[in-house]
């Protein structure tokens, strides 16, 4: 039985009855349940063999629950970006997102506070087709992950960026949707995370929801009006939850929405709370609110150019960057940081503005670099659903090979394998890039990805 903190303890007593607290703090004390959730655009439910015996999300047609957890590093196609290790409970974004922008046109969304990547990539999912996403993370070492799992997903329609709220002030009404999936004191992780019980406290829980209302502050005039804004946390705490959403909706000028749950899911119809006695998954809140009553500001203020800066030469596209991708005729290539790029036209001009005031870590799908005169393709090509799959020949592998390329190891390629640049695939996927010169290939994954575990996994 974990020990619960006291005050914890008094709070949820406050907020739900003495009854339903220990039907809580029991809840908290069992097992965690295992869910994924699936790439459509990559992969067909039946080629995972994790769901041969799944349970189907209610709330996500993409997401289901596993019958056990399986060594997930080990597995290619997680690598290969065919599903997502996702809490069932913050799946129910999907029926949000779904519900309201079913019949919408393209638009364009903000994730806030996004890594490592679970929201996001369900966004890029659900979101209409052609829609913009942008995926921001404040801390470095985290924004760099989220950047991996996007890279992996592999979406075109994505900006990963490194910034605080404040750090958006420049841009004005841009944003048709933002995901605020706000810091918190983690209430809802403590089963899944028994050290989330030591670090929490009241003052904690005072210092985020008082940090949550500056967030929130800070990033609401980038929301259109008439916008909708999707609060969450992983607190069960009426603080950060619903006595935020009801600080958003009369300081800010915003109606909190019914997340129209169906009947049979036992969930209320406005400021959801998952509570693992409830439902099976972890402790989840989420509202959704339409932003109404101000005046939407342009949509972007110029940053002011810096005296004496040298026009930037131009550098002239290989032709052969158009044929490597899929409607080629709908992205904008260019050369940047010595590395060739590719991102949808129509949001380009967004990209050029968020490169005024934003740290991009990621964007659209890197192509290629200069090695001396040649052009060596980038892993992010590899992964793309925009991928042409007859620019480079393909090197189907086995299982134990698969897990060397993804340790960074020696490979064996298959032979009759084609000289120059290849690409690895397990059971059809794209894992990444590897270069046969003929008694030997060179392995092109990324070192910073390999898997380090020193763990033998079984021969699948």
């Amino acid at each position: 039985m974990k020990n619960l903190p006291a005050d914890f303890e008094q709070l949820m007593i406050q907020d739900l009855g003495k009854e339903e607290y220990e039907l809580l703090a029991k809840a908290i004390c069992a097992e965690s349940p295992t869910s994924i959730r699936i790439n459509t655009d990559k992969v067909e439910k039946e080629e995972i063999q994790a769901l041969k015996d799944a349970e189907p999300v209610g709330w996500c047609k993409t997401g289901y629950y596993l019958s056990e957890r399986p060594h997930f590093t080990f597995d290619p196609l997680l690598h290969s970006g065919c599903y997502y290790v996702q809490e069932a409970s913050s799946m129910f974004l999907h029926h949000i997102l779904r519900h309201y922008l079913a019949e919408s046109g393209p638009i364009t969304a903000l994730d806030l506070c996004a890594a490592p990547g679970g929201k996001s990539t369900l966004a890029l999912s659900a979101l209409p087709k052609d829609s913009l996403l942008i995926a921001n993370e404040p801390i470095r070492q985290r924004a760099n992950i989220l950047a991996e799992n996007i890279t992996k997903w592999g979406n075109p329609n994505c900006i990963v960026t490194n910034n605080y709220a404040p750090d958006f002030q420049p841009f004005g009404s841009i944003f048709d949707v933002i995901i605020c999936d706000a810091p918190c004191s983690g209430e809802g992780m403590f089963r899944k995370d028994p050290a989330s019980i030591d670090e929490w406290s009241l003052a904690n829980v005072e210092t985020c929801w008082k940090r949550q209302r500056e967030i929130v502050q800070d990033i609401w005039h980038t929301l259109k009006d008439e916008g909708l804004f999707i609060y969450s946390t992983c607190t069960y705490n009426s603080l950060e939850d619903e006595q935020n959403v009801q600080w958003i909706a009369d300081t800010l000028g915003a109606e909190i929405l019914s997340c129209h749950p169906l009947t049979e899911w036992n969930l209320p119809d406005k400021n959801i709370h998952f509570y693992p006695h409830k439902t099976k998954g972890e402790g989840f809140f989420i509202s959704v609110l339409r932003k109404h009553g101000e005046e939407e500001s342009p949509s972007f203020k110029k940053a002011k150019k810096k005296d004496g800066k040298q026009k930037k030469a131009v550098v002239k596209i290989p032709k052969e960057l158009s044929n490597w991708i899929l409607n080629s005729e709908d992205f904008r290539i260019y050369e940047e940081n010595e590395t060739f790029r590719a991102f949808p036209s129509s949001y380009y001009e967004i990209l050029e503005q968020a490169k005024q005031t934003l740290k991009i870590v990621h964007s659209g799908i890197n192509l290629a670099t200069m090695k001396g005169k040649n052009l060596q393709p980038c892993h992010s090509l590899a992964l793309s659903t925009h991928l042409n799959g007859e620019a480079f020949p393909m090197a189907e592998v086995d299982y134990n090979q698969a897990i060397a390329y993804l340790r960074t190891e020696a490979l064996q390629l298959p032979a009759g394998t084609p000289t120059g640049y290849v690409i690895i695939t397990y059971q059809g996927h794209p894992l990444g890039f590897a270069k046969n010169i003929g008694n030997r290939a060179n392995n092109l994954y990324p070192s910073e990805w390999k898997i380090k575990s020193t763990y033998v996994p079984q021969n699948q």
